[in-house]
């Protein structure tokens, strides 16, 4: 098997297991996590190769998504359709952060390739994205804006301090 797709599985497996086993667990309770929720795993879609063409990263978003619903979620299909979302806007991101000397097809959009500089606001524009649409489809209207922004804002900080974690555990600096 190719190296690249033992490491996704891999990274699959690790991010799933780690939301719904831990990062579940820290959830709301009515203090200051009603607002927080710890959401990791789609960096496994924004982790995916350059190369995944669209309609499989969106195919691998839905079943990122869905496993995650069916598995340690009582939503069905709110993060199918989030997970469908950002593997669908994953290619835009890209393009717009594109450095002039373009990617290489067979990398992989992480730290460890492309440098913090470049990664961290990767990162931050998917995984913000992810999260506004995620809270918009949990509640299914605007009339709660404030919340919404609210819970996509404190999300964002908190996840993405344990993503940036993540990263330098799993894939450091060679």
């Amino acid at each position: 098997m190719n190296s690249d797709l033992i490491r996704n599985i891999w990274r699959f497996v690790l991010l799933v297991l780690l939301q719904g086993l831990v990062f579940k667990r820290i959830s709301p309770d009515g203090s200051l996590f009603y607002y927080v929720s710890f959401i990791i795993f789609p960096l496994f879609i924004f982790l995916l190769p350059f190369r995944t063409p669209t309609v499989l990263l969106i195919f691998i978003g839905f079943l990122t998504g869905l496993s995650v619903d069916l598995l340690f979620y009582d939503s069905p299909g709110v993060h199918a359709s989030t997970c469908v979302f950002s593997a669908f806007i994953r290619p835009l991101v890209l393009q717009i952060l594109e450095p002039k000397s373009g990617y290489n097809l067979n990398q992989s959009p992480v730290k460890r390739q492309l440098g913090m500089g470049w990664f961290l606001p990767y990162v931050s524009i998917m995984l913000f994205l992810h999260l506004f649409f995620y809270f918009s489809v949990e509640v299914f209207t605007f009339v709660y804006i404030g919340q919404i922004l609210l819970k996509t804002i404190l999300s964002f900080f908190f996840s993405l301090l344990f993503i940036i974690a993540y990263m330098y555990v799993f894939d450091p600096e060679e």
